[in-house]
């Protein structure tokens, strides 16, 4: 008995018939089911056992994983785990008050930069604590003056002591190029500056003293060049 075609459901004989998508067909039959284009057993895309060209062959789409029971047992179990971790991280730093961060490369330089110029002030609070220290009291100051010029000294306006411009024996360096300070420990520039007292803190940067402005801070080291 002769098996019917997939389309048109009459008989298939032997020297007209396709056997494809466990199906048999008349030649003629075997066509895309949208524009009914004539199929061959090279150029065919079967889905859902029907014959489609390549323009028309239906795209696959996401399928949603049914919520079994078994899936259900999973995703409880998942979410178990996670707590369990998440109170055994919990446990472990309760108290230390401070979170693990990561040392990166970039946070191994902003340590580096914030320990130099926590150095820098150190030393520059140490010399003048250094300064004070040797100074005479107020009072026998004032003695010596006395001894030293017994005539008297007529009410004068008190002067203000004008500021100390840092020693410029050390090397010299000019900027090349302005720049803004994006930080409150960095130095704006303007080209021609006289930078003095120039210390590398890294590759990149620099700590220094702006004579114009009187600044002292960070600043790019490729902005500077030594005079």
């Amino acid at each position: 008995m002769n098996p019917p075609c997939g389309r048109c459901k009459k008989p298939v004989y032997p020297t007209e018939k396709l056997n494809c998508l466990d199906k048999f067909w008349h030649k003629g039959c075997f066509s895309c089911e949208v524009c009914k284009m004539a199929l061959s057993m090279s150029n065919y895309k079967g889905f859902e056992k029907r014959p489609y060209c390549t323009m028309h062959y239906p795209k696959s789409s996401f399928t949603i994983v049914t919520d079994t029971p078994e899936n259900k047992r999973l995703k409880q179990q998942t979410l178990l785990n996670s707590q369990a971790l998440y109170k055994e991280d919990f446990e472990k730093n309760k108290g230390k008050g401070f979170s693990v961060v990561t040392d990166t490369p970039e946070m191994q330089r902003v340590k580096k930069t914030q320990d130099q110029i926590s150095n820098i002030k150190y030393h520059e609070e140490f010399e003048k604590s250094k300064v004070r220290s040797d100074a005479p009291p107020p009072e026998n100051r004032r003695e010596d003056e006395q001894q030293s010029d017994p005539t008297p000294r007529l009410n004068q306006p008190a002067v203000q002591p004008r500021p100390v411009a840092p020693p410029a024996g050390g090397p010299r360096y000019q900027a090349l190029y302005s720049y803004s300070a994006a930080e409150p420990d960095e130095v704006s520039l303007q080209e021609g500056d006289l930078i003095l007292n120039v210390e590398t803190i890294d590759a990149g940067w620099v700590f220094g003293f702006n004579q114009r402005t009187g600044q002292k801070g960070m600043l790019p080291a490729n902005y500077i060049r030594p005079v």
